[in-house]
């Protein structure tokens, strides 16, 4: 029977393809895809941990004092033949055949398929006999840990379905999805996602959306509902999953993806045609990127540079071993030659909130554990906390601008002091570049403008800075006292707020004014809703993902400055301006 799940949209599109189960569990499991040939060493490593949990258990029976219960040597033998069984053996044997998975996921994916099954029993007692089966995978989950304990195989980043010997389209369902995890599933099988939390803005969202396939978060029972393998329709327009679709409706949205697929083919034509307005306005569309692998994606939507690269991707998923200063350095060099002599504006590195590090302190880790890490040791505050790695950042940066042109961007920045900080870091920074003989370029230095009390303040920060970039998504988070990944409120997070767009277009003001570069690089700067808005506004600058830059020139192509900005007045002094930028335009365009 078909059922239909209710969540955000946050990546438009249709996805439709068989379901492939990200569960939780309270060991943790690394999800990733194994080459064919790397398959028989996965099934070894299974039947290495099922040996050795066999010896377990016959050894805990050998030990079991003579006045214990013959209940326990029972349950004992019990976990042996379910070690043993063919429906957990056999069948996680399978998972690794033919979906490629990594033993533990596929360990996992069978597990998840067993609970339900024993869930649907009508006998109590072998209902209540799912608890076996989960501890007996947990034991096996614990010897593979064990016996790779010292690191994590790495995820391959395999391009095409047939990787993994199947022509089914898939989506990915989980819980969450973490956003340095969401990396390992850029150009992977997986046609569309959906998770069960997260929010529009969530980092989450936002690396799902530079993938540029129809996702949903948010939809709360989402990996509850939906089973391994169940067909499963994904609308990122709508903010619905369908799971089991009728045939009438599988063809409506069939029908819907070619459409989409239409669209995107004329969208792409516009690539390299050159962002100006009908009354001759350039305008500036640049690329935000994750990975120096990304240049590749922002070239070919026909981005004019790169407006962020978000340095915290090269940080995460490495428990805990940061990147040295030449490792940094080889990643920012690939991005900057990548580009062909374009700008390169690089972001200092941004944890903290929903993109921890693997190596907390313990004020961090009291964070973890119940305080809001988004209003914590974050961004540059994080930076300025660890001064000997904020320097080898910056010098690794700084090498960089040997091979283009580089700028580099300090993210939070909320105080005139750590203003200074920033400035007496970069000037050691080239000190100890030219003690050690190292080439660097002049770097202008810019700041995110996020924090409300930035925007207050932006024109005494522009006397400071080369340019500014405004991040929208912790501008409105910060000003509206949202979490932005909490889908609890995610309904009062508005860039309409009449507050935000006071703050925002005070910026752009103040910074045009002052003569000084100005950038949107957040979600807003993508969204075709608001790119009359921003224009009406004096923006001449927009960064965002790749995927979005053709939709967003088609609009500039079609607007005419001098009309948008007289009507940006009547705008800012609504206490409705959705409604009075009319006509208002659904988030996502």
């Amino acid at each position: 029977m078909s059922i239909q799940i209710f969540g955000l949209p946050i990546s438009r599109g249709v996805a439709i393809g068989r379901a492939v189960l990200v569960a939780s569990s309270r060991v943790d499991v690394a999800h990733y895809f194994v080459p064919q040939e790397q398959v028989p060493h996965e099934i070894a490593r299974l039947r290495s941990a099922r040996d050795a949990v066999a010896r377990e258990i016959e050894e805990l029976k050998s030990d079991l004092p003579a006045e214990a219960p013959a209940e326990l040597a029972a349950l004992l033998d019990v976990h042996l033949m379910l070690l043993h069984d063919d429906t957990l053996s056999d069948a996680t044997k399978l998972w690794i055949e033919q979906r490629h998975y990594n033993a533990e996921w596929a360990l996992s994916a069978q597990l998840e398929v067993l609970a339900r099954q024993f869930d649907e029993m009508e006998d109590d007692y072998l209902r209540e006999r799912k608890a076996d089966i989960e501890q007996v995978v947990e034991r096996l989950l614990r010897q593979m840990a064990s016996a790779s304990r010292g690191g994590v195989a790495p995820v391959h980043h395999l391009s095409a379905q047939s990787d993994f010997g199947g022509a089914e389209p898939l989506v990915l369902v989980a819980g969450d999805v973490a956003p340095a995890d969401m990396l390992h599933f850029k150009r992977s099988v997986f046609t569309g996602f959906v998770t069960d939390v997260g929010g529009r803005t969530s980092h989450t969202a936002i690396v799902a959306r530079s993938m540029d396939i129809p996702a949903v978060v948010g939809a709360r029972e989402a990996s509850r509902l939906i089973r391994q393998d169940d067909w499963v329709v994904i609308d990122g327009d709508a903010g619905v999953v369908v799971v089991d679709p009728s045939p009438i409706v599988l063809e409506e949205y069939r029908f819907r993806q070619r459409q989409s697929e239409l669209e995107r083919a004329r969208l792409h034509r516009l690539r390299h045609t050159p962002g100006v307005t009908l009354d001759g306005q350039p305008i500036e569309l640049l690329a935000n990127i994750e990975l120096p692998g990304d240049a590749v994606a922002a070239l070919e939507a026909g981005a004019v540079g790169v407006g962020l690269f978000r340095s915290e991707f090269l940080f995460l998923n490495r428990g805990g071993d940061l990147p040295g200063e030449d490792e940094q350095y080889e990643a920012y060099r690939d991005a900057v030659l990548a580009m062909r002599g374009l700008p390169v504006t690089i972001r200092t590195v941004d944890v903290g909130a929903d993109k921890p590090l693997e190596r907390m302190s313990a004020q961090e880790l009291r964070h973890e554990h119940g305080l809001n890490p988004a209003l914590g040791l974050r961004a540059i505050r994080w930076s300025l906390s660890e001064p000997g790695m904020f320097r080898q950042q910056l010098r690794a940066i700084l090498r960089a601008s040997a091979h283009g042109k580089v700028r580099i961007l300090v993210p939070m920045v909320a105080h005139l002091d750590e203003v200074r900080q920033i400035q007496e870091a970069l000037a050691r920074a080239r000190a100890q570049l030219d003690e050690a003989g190292h080439a660097y370029s002049r770097v202008e230095l810019g700041a995110m403008i996020e924090v409300p009390a930035a925007a207050v303040l932006i024109e005494r920060f522009l006397r400071h800075f080369d340019f500014v970039s405004v991040g929208t998504n912790d501008l409105i988070q910060y000003t509206l006292a949202i979490d932005r990944a909490d889908e609890a409120v995610s309904h009062l997070y508005d860039p309409w707020h009449p507050a935000v767009l006071s703050l925002l277009e005070r910026t752009i003001r103040a910074s045009r004014s002052a003569g000084k570069p100005v950038c949107v690089c957040g979600e807003m700067a993508g969204d075709v809703a608001f790119t009359e808005l921003l224009l009406a506004m004096g923006l001449r600058s927009f960064s965002m993902h790749p995927a979005r830059i053709a939709a967003v020139k088609q609009r500039v192509l079609r607007a005419d400055t001098r009309q948008l900005e007289a009507r940006l007045s009547g705008v800012l002094e609504s206490d409705d301006p959705a409604a009075a930028w009319v006509p208002a335009r659904p988030l996502g365009g």
